[in-house]
């Protein structure tokens, strides 16, 4: 287990602070710089190894954190736990606001940001096998605010907050503890996660929906639009894609194809001078024979005869 290190700008000239900084960041975390007021700029920081965890502890004044890609064979996986100030994490096309408590998991191996207010940040670095066993669905929860509101979140913090004492008088030195230390990390912070996730999929679970029903509406003469263009699109997972469209009793393929058949049904009878292969195309499928197809297995009719039975004229 390796020794605790202390890096502050404490005695360093004010006009050298921030390049200081930004060698200690890229030190402790390759790829990480940082953007601040340099001659107003003071921050400390701990760096420890314990089991397989890299984690800092860090206090500065308000400034920009940013990281290049990692590139390691191993892949991992980085937590934010905000524990004083706000914090505004960007990474693709994922925008998250941390307060006091909250945490969040990114990718190493893709560049993030951070906007700091004055603010005291822990951050865990570690192999993403060791979670994601706990976690299976940790794709879909990379760059997403986690709440640190719920009794689980707490007590992950209270946790990592009882480590960092640890630390500061020097207990815990063997090998089999920082290993023993490790896994309790990884099962409290897997606690904390399901517990986040239930209190916040009960509030964004159906706003995620409306978006993905008004997406269908506005690429319906997409002919690639399915449930990897939509995840994209969303900012979110295939996987959270498809169980979004399977708590409304339906896969998204279904979803499209269904909605797709009731606009061109609709077409069909409001534009009377359009053919079915043009209301066909313009509805996202690429064959007319095929949309004539699907269309009598949904309506019972064909397009034609749907169009003449109801017709007004």
């Amino acid at each position: 287990m390796g020794v605790v290190a202390k890096f502050a700008t404490a005695g360093i000239a004010p006009a050298e602070r921030l390049r200081y900084w930004n060698s200690v960041a890229d030190e402790v975390f390759c790829g990480t710089f940082v953007n601040a007021e340099s001659e107003r700029f003071e921050g400390e920081m701990w760096s420890w190894r314990l089991g397989d965890l890299d984690m800092i502890r860090t206090r500065s004044v308000q400034a920009a954190v940013g990281r290049r890609p990692l590139n390691t064979h191993e892949e991992r996986v980085i937590m934010h736990m905000q524990w004083r100030g706000q914090g505004e994490h960007r990474q693709g096309r994922q925008e998250a606001r941390l307060g006091p408590g909250d945490f969040i998991f990114g990718s190493p191996h893709e560049p993030y940001a951070f906007n700091l207010a004055p603010h005291e940040m822990m951050v865990v670095e570690f192999p993403r096998r060791a979670l994601v066993e706990r976690v299976p669905d940790l794709d879909d929860l990379l760059a997403k605010p986690l709440s640190g509101s719920t009794s689980a979140a707490r007590v992950f913090s209270d946790f990592l907050l009882s480590l960092w004492r640890q630390a500061r008088d020097g207990e815990g030195e063997d090998t089999a503890w920082g290993e023993g230390m490790s896994r309790i990390f990884y099962d409290l912070a897997a606690m904390a996660v399901h517990e986040a996730k239930r209190v916040s999929s009960s509030h964004a679970a159906p706003e995620l929906q409306r978006r993905a029903l008004a997406l269908i509406d506005t690429h319906l003469a997409d002919p690639d639009l399915r449930s990897a263009s939509m995840a994209s699109e969303l900012g979110t997972s295939v996987r959270t894609v498809q169980n979004l469209f399977a708590e409304l009793g339906k896969t998204p393929t279904t979803a499209i194809l269904e909605r797709r058949l009731e606009r061109a049904a609709d077409r069909l009878i409001a534009d009377p001078q359009a053919t079915i292969t043009h209301v066909a195309f313009a509805h996202g499928f690429n064959d007319s024979a095929y949309f004539s197809r699907c269309f009598r297995q949904k309506f019972g009719v064909s397009p034609r005869e749907w169009r003449r039975g109801n017709s007004h004229c």
